[in-house]
């Protein structure tokens, strides 16, 4: 590569071809922590973590099969906003309209608008004091380098209160099996052995996994 043709462009102007590369095979690397970070992805793994943790079938849905159906409801979420970034950026690109760097910042008022919906004001102080940046009037003002670690933080904090919620029941099964286990003598046999067959019957009669996408998805 010959770096005597790397440039910037002129005010305007378009990056010259070896930035382009540069720039795209960057953003290729950090695709996937984007997609784990700014977008639903977050929440809807965790929670689903803690409810195969919840049910005790240790890998069963697999990651992958968690991994994809995080994934898939990620892409409906954001599909809104996806399609605001392409009628907005994309497309006048594709056009000729609007530079790069245009389409950049064009890109990233949507994005910055979803991620607002969804913080919490205390994530966003902490992050403001971190960066030691004056204090924004609204959350308008905010830069993606503030509001993403914010909505992070947001999102684990809601992922983690739902997940808590979704062991309570299972844990009162498991509650209720060790104390009559042991009331009964049976020291040796593993209380797990015999709650587990009551939460998964518990869980698929009241058809578990529908409400569960149901309430993350209107969550949203």
């Amino acid at each position: 590569m010959n770096w005597d043709n790397l440039r910037f462009p002129a005010a305007g102007g378009d990056w010259s071809i070896p930035l382009q590369i540069l720039l795209w095979m960057t953003l290729l690397v950090l695709l996937p922590a984007a997609i784990a970070s700014v977008t639903p992805f977050l929440r809807l793994l965790v929670v689903f973590h803690f409810l195969r943790q919840a049910l005790g079938t240790q890998t069963t849905p697999s990651n992958q099969v968690l991994v994809g159906l995080s994934l898939f409801l990620t892409l409906v979420l954001m599909r809104p906003t996806g399609e605001r970034i392409y009628q907005q950026a994309i497309a006048p690109l594709d056009r000729g309209e609007i530079t790069q760097r245009q389409a950049l910042e064009r890109a990233a008022g949507p994005l910055k608008q979803f991620l607002a919906r969804y913080v919490r004001e205390k994530d966003v102080a902490l992050m403001v004091e971190i960066s030691r940046l004056e204090r924004p009037r609204n959350l308008d003002q905010l830069d993606l380098p503030v509001l993403v670690p914010a909505y992070i933080l947001s999102e684990l904090k809601a992922g983690f209160q739902i997940g808590a919620v979704l062991f309570l029941p299972f844990l009162i099964i498991d509650l209720l099996v060790a104390s009559i286990t042991l009331s009964l003598g049976m020291m040796q046999l593993p209380p797990v052995m015999i709650s587990a067959p009551f939460k998964i019957l518990l869980f698929v009669l009241v058809d578990g996994w529908n409400l569960v996408v149901s309430s993350l998805v209107k969550s949203f």
